[in-house]
């Protein structure tokens, strides 16, 4: 078992699961929120994790951006993986600028989410 925690921020809960299930298939900690603010709590409570996969867009008034920047404020250089269907330039841009920063379309192929997941956090 690995020591490394993740924290996979989804409002669908199938993508949670599947993703889960991939995190937890590494042998990893598993932390999970449907939205932003359960997001933010997590990040408060929980102490220090190793890699953020979050959606772009999310109900409460939180963005996967804003659960980001929130995050790399407390852990500088953290690794954050963003999963959307609606990818723009700014965030394509980001990703192709910053090494740790990734994006994962929607809908995506499991087998490139591990493949994305497991070099990323050996990277």
């Amino acid at each position: 078992m690995q020591d490394r925690v993740i924290l996979v921020v989804d409002d669908e809960w199938t993508i949670r699961m599947l993703v889960g299930d991939v995190v937890e298939d590494f042998g990893y900690r598993l932390l999970e929120a449907g939205t932003g603010p359960q997001a933010l709590a997590l990040l408060r409570d929980s102490g220090p994790i190793d890699l953020l996969i979050t959606d772009l867009r999310l109900p409460g008034g939180v963005s996967g951006l804003d659960i980001a920047g929130e995050a790399r404020t407390r852990q500088p250089g953290l690794r954050v993986l963003f999963m959307t269907g609606y990818a723009d330039a700014g965030l394509m841009t980001m990703a192709a600028t910053d090494p740790s920063v990734r994006v994962v379309l929607k809908p995506f192929d499991i087998r490139e989410l591990q493949q994305t997941i497991e070099t990323f956090l050996v990277a």
